[in-house]
């Protein structure tokens, strides 16, 4: 179940990264968010992101150009 959706299509880097990062300020330990982005970098520092915080990737998928990542607040 998704608790938060971050809508970050059409921004660059490092936009929607810090758009993820105050939207996880926002959730409780446990709830998930889901961040929608069309920057292309956002696979490679995302990823880079969550391995450094006390956050669980639970999905990271491409389609149409649009990359959504799925991630549980640590």
């Amino acid at each position: 179940m998704i608790n938060l959706t971050v809508d970050a299509k059409g921004l660059a880097c490092p936009m929607p990264l810090v758009k993820a990062k105050k939207g996880m300020d926002t959730l409780e330990s446990g709830q998930i968010m889901e961040l929608l982005t069309t920057d292309k970098g956002a696979m490679k520092d995302f990823q880079a992101w969550v391995g450094k915080s006390k956050h669980e990737l639970l999905e990271a998928r491409e389609a149409q150009g649009v990359f959504t990542f799925i991630v549980k607040k640590g």
